[in-house]
């Protein structure tokens, strides 16, 4: 069987009485009347880790009275995916579930979640292709509608760089300059650290350098995690590190939160969901912070990756698609369904025109009135990506490999090889068909 693709079963469309149909001789009971409106009544669950999904649904559920969905609140994370496989290989999984980007690959694998292009090729547009092709796995098929992202900005603390005399850096040759100027003049303050435990921030700046670590070839995967620009990626940070000029306290540790928030580390490339850790972590800074376009490799660009982010996909085994596929268009398309997002979940929306709808700046950031504008205009050339199906494997192979680089102070290609060689190896043994 075809491990790429989705489960290929024909949509199942709702069958239902309607007043056209069978010639009565007299109008039907008043229970007659209820039994056939139960039978066209759709329940639908929907897995996911939104919080106040509850209310978004109620809005849908009074509009919809004939499709009716439950939101089942999940722990998100590895954890929820793995339940969801196992309840798909058991037969019973929700109709819907939240599924993270790095996640959606597995779940296509299993044959767990299936190709809703019909419906969702009328919402298409609303979409940036970079966020589109992360449902896609660059293929003709669709397994989700996108519903959050994480396109990747720099946040620097405006008022340091002021103190040490530096300019915001427009490509990384200028950053790694910024930061041996600033180490030169306080040796207990970086411009920034590598984080050997985030593997998805490393992706999301090869996202941005134009690695392309998964993609598929016919009926074949092709794995390059160590392609050229990951490589050159690798060696800047491995460079920076060797020299001592950039610090490698992993991110969202008790040392990280003091170093931001004693002023100790002056800039975080990450997502745009930053305010909130930042305002967790580091409360004495707030209002100090600023946001820019991530470093460019080559001045004059606009590129950026995506760090995090989900689609909402309908699943396989559900006896209701193209109901399933209703509700997850509307809510991650319909003006209505993405301003109840951002209020009551705090969703930075994937579609294009969410943005629009943040109109007050995060509380962190009540110092950039237009925070929102400015880090959607950042994140707009976030670079497209496909995810593999052995995401986990390679991560996990990511923090073994680069914990050692970055105590050793080896080199870091070093490591992402280990990373691609522990990832093929992973997909062999599994039995995905591997292109040369």
């Amino acid at each position: 069987m075809n491990r790429l693709a989705a489960v290929a079963a024909a949509v199942t469309l709702v069958a239902g009485c309607s007043s056209g149909g069978a010639q009565q001789s007299a109008a039907p009971s008043s229970s007659a009347a209820q039994n056939a409106q139960n039978a066209q009544k759709v329940a639908l669950t929907y897995w996911n880790w939104v919080p106040g999904m509850d209310k978004v649904v109620a809005v849908w559920n009074t509009a919809h009275p004939d499709i009716q969905v439950t939101s089942s609140t999940q722990a998100g994370g590895d954890d929820s995916a793995t339940k969801f496989l196992t309840a798909a290989k058991a037969g019973n999984p929700p109709d819907l579930v939240q599924a993270e980007y790095q996640a959606l690959p597995s779940f296509v694998a299993a044959e767990a979640v299936a190709d809703i292009k019909t419906a969702a090729d009328p919402v298409k547009a609303q979409f940036s292709e970079g966020i589109w092709g992360l449902v896609t796995l660059g293929t003709d098929a669709v397994y989700g509608i996108p519903q959050d992202s994480g396109p990747m900005l720099l946040y620097y603390r405006e008022d340091l760089f002021k103190k040490y005399g530096i300019a915001v850096p427009k490509t990384w040759q200028e950053y790694a300059d910024a930061a041996r100027a600033v180490h030169a003049k306080d040796s207990k303050v970086y411009l920034g650290t590598f984080s050997s435990k985030d593997p998805g921030s490393f992706a999301g700046l090869a996202q941005q350098a134009g690695g392309q670590w998964w993609s598929i070839s016919g009926e074949a995967w092709k794995v390059a995690i160590n392609d050229e620009p990951s490589k050159k990626l690798a060696d800047y940070w491995g460079g920076l590190v060797k020299e001592g000029v950039i610090d490698n306290m992993p991110y969202f540790t008790p040392e990280w939160n003091k170093a931001l928030n004693d002023g100790k580390l002056l800039t975080w490339p990450s997502a745009i969901w930053a305010p909130g850790p930042l305002s967790t972590n580091a409360p004495k800074a707030k209002g100090k912070w600023a946001i820019a376009q991530l470093p460019q490799w080559n001045a004059g660009e606009n590129f950026s990756g995506f760090w995090g982010g989900s689609a909402v996909s309908v699943s396989a085994g559900s006896k209701n698609k193209e109901a399933a596929a209703k509700f997850a268009t509307w809510l991650n398309s319909d003006p209505e369904a993405l301003a109840l997002l951002v209020k009551e979940g705090s969703v930075y929306p994937a579609a294009t025109k969410g943005a629009d709808l943040l109109s007050e700046p995060p509380a962190y950031f009540s110092n950039i009135p237009d925070f929102w504008k400015q880090a959607a205009g950042f994140g707009a050339g976030a670079r497209g990506f496909t995810f593999g199906p052995n995401v986990n494997v390679a991560y996990n192979a990511f923090k073994d490999a680069f914990d050692k680089a970055a105590l050793n102070k080896t080199s870091f290609s070093g490591a992402l090889q280990s990373v691609q060689d522990a990832t093929v190896a992973d997909m062999t043994k599994s039995g995905f068909k591997l292109a040369q």
